[in-house]
Protein backbone atom coordinates (compact mmCIF):
# COMPACT_ATOMS: atom_id res chain seq x y z
CA UNK A 1 0.00 0.00 0.00
CA UNK A 2 1.39 3.57 -1.18
CA UNK A 3 0.87 6.74 1.33
CA UNK A 4 0.40 8.90 -1.53
CA UNK A 5 -0.63 12.16 1.25
CA UNK A 6 2.86 11.44 3.22
CA UNK A 7 4.56 11.35 -0.14
CA UNK A 8 3.08 14.67 -1.74
CA UNK A 9 3.76 16.27 1.64
CA UNK A 10 7.87 14.88 1.42
CA UNK A 11 7.86 16.73 -2.40
CA UNK A 12 6.29 19.77 -1.15
CA UNK A 13 8.74 20.61 1.64
CA UNK A 14 11.23 20.85 -1.27
CA UNK A 15 9.17 23.73 -3.20
CA UNK A 16 10.46 26.84 -2.33
CA UNK A 17 8.71 28.33 -5.59
CA UNK A 18 5.43 30.80 -5.69
CA UNK A 19 3.38 30.78 -9.29
CA UNK A 20 0.85 32.32 -10.52
CA UNK A 21 -0.92 30.41 -13.12
CA UNK A 22 -3.22 32.92 -15.83
CA UNK A 23 -5.39 31.78 -18.57
CA UNK A 24 -6.97 33.42 -21.37
CA UNK A 25 -10.60 33.76 -20.51
CA UNK A 26 -13.49 35.52 -22.95
CA UNK A 27 -15.54 38.37 -21.51
CA UNK A 28 -17.89 40.98 -22.75
CA UNK A 29 -16.76 44.54 -22.97
CA UNK A 30 -19.83 46.17 -20.98
CA UNK A 31 -19.58 49.29 -22.99
CA UNK A 32 -18.38 48.63 -26.87
CA UNK A 33 -20.75 44.53 -25.92
CA UNK A 34 -17.79 42.85 -27.85
CA UNK A 35 -16.30 39.37 -26.75
CA UNK A 36 -12.31 40.15 -25.93
CA UNK A 37 -9.84 37.71 -24.47
CA UNK A 38 -8.42 38.69 -21.48
CA UNK A 39 -5.59 36.77 -19.27
CA UNK A 40 -7.25 36.03 -15.88
CA UNK A 41 -5.17 34.57 -12.92
CA UNK A 42 -6.75 31.13 -11.92
CA UNK A 43 -4.48 30.27 -9.11
CA UNK A 44 -2.17 32.90 -7.48
CA UNK A 45 1.25 32.03 -4.85
CA UNK A 46 1.21 28.32 -5.35
CA UNK A 47 3.59 26.81 -3.54
CA UNK A 48 6.08 24.79 -6.51
CA UNK A 49 9.76 24.38 -7.58
CA UNK A 50 10.97 25.53 -10.80
CA UNK A 51 14.40 23.02 -12.44
CA UNK A 52 16.14 23.87 -15.62
CA UNK A 53 15.84 20.98 -18.22
CA UNK A 54 18.17 22.39 -21.04
CA UNK A 55 20.71 24.75 -21.03
CA UNK A 56 19.38 28.02 -23.53
CA UNK A 57 20.81 28.12 -26.85
CA UNK A 58 22.55 31.25 -27.83
CA UNK A 59 20.67 32.37 -30.61
CA UNK A 60 22.29 36.29 -30.61
CA UNK A 61 21.52 37.87 -33.50
CA UNK A 62 23.08 41.41 -34.47
CA UNK A 63 19.51 42.86 -32.77
CA UNK A 64 18.54 40.77 -30.66
CA UNK A 65 19.73 38.51 -27.79
CA UNK A 66 16.78 36.59 -27.56
CA UNK A 67 16.56 33.84 -24.66
CA UNK A 68 14.90 30.54 -25.22
CA UNK A 69 15.09 27.30 -22.91
CA UNK A 70 12.78 25.00 -21.22
CA UNK A 71 12.40 24.37 -17.86
CA UNK A 72 10.34 22.04 -15.50
CA UNK A 73 7.64 23.07 -13.00
CA UNK A 74 6.57 20.80 -10.18
CA UNK A 75 3.36 21.74 -8.51
CA UNK A 76 0.58 19.82 -6.55
CA UNK A 77 -1.79 17.84 -8.45
CA UNK A 78 -4.66 19.54 -7.43
CA UNK A 79 -4.33 22.94 -9.52
CA UNK A 80 -5.44 22.66 -12.60
CA UNK A 81 -3.08 23.95 -15.13
CA UNK A 82 -4.24 23.82 -19.13
CA UNK A 83 -1.53 23.88 -21.89
CA UNK A 84 -1.39 27.11 -23.18
CA UNK A 85 -1.54 28.91 -19.85
CA UNK A 86 0.59 31.90 -18.26
CA UNK A 87 2.38 31.28 -15.53
CA UNK A 88 4.64 33.41 -13.54
CA UNK A 89 7.00 32.04 -11.15
CA UNK A 90 8.79 33.76 -8.41
CA UNK A 91 11.69 32.64 -7.29
CA UNK A 92 13.63 34.48 -4.28
CA UNK A 93 13.34 38.51 -5.88
CA UNK A 94 13.02 37.23 -9.90
CA UNK A 95 9.81 36.53 -11.52
CA UNK A 96 9.96 34.88 -15.00
CA UNK A 97 7.00 34.43 -17.05
CA UNK A 98 5.97 31.22 -19.15
CA UNK A 99 4.22 29.55 -21.45
CA UNK A 100 2.76 25.86 -20.02
CA UNK A 101 3.10 22.74 -22.14
CA UNK A 102 0.75 19.37 -21.40
CA UNK A 103 1.04 18.58 -17.43
CA UNK A 104 1.83 15.00 -16.91
CA UNK A 105 -0.39 14.37 -13.33
CA UNK A 106 0.97 11.95 -10.96
CA UNK A 107 -0.37 10.92 -7.16
CA UNK A 108 1.36 13.02 -5.53
CA UNK A 109 2.80 16.15 -7.65
CA UNK A 110 2.98 17.25 -11.27
CA UNK A 111 5.16 18.15 -13.37
CA UNK A 112 4.33 20.61 -16.33
CA UNK A 113 7.21 21.93 -19.09
CA UNK A 114 7.09 25.16 -19.36
CA UNK A 115 9.25 27.73 -21.96
CA UNK A 116 10.53 30.73 -21.59
CA UNK A 117 10.42 32.76 -24.59
CA UNK A 118 11.78 36.56 -23.84
CA UNK A 119 14.60 38.82 -25.31
CA UNK A 120 17.71 39.88 -23.06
Amino acid sequence: MIFYNAHSRAIERLYEDKATISRYTEYEDPVTKETRLELIPVYENQPCRISQRALGANTQTENVNQIVYETKLFISPNIEIKQGDVIEVTRGTTTRKYTAGEPFIYPTHQEVSIQRDDEA
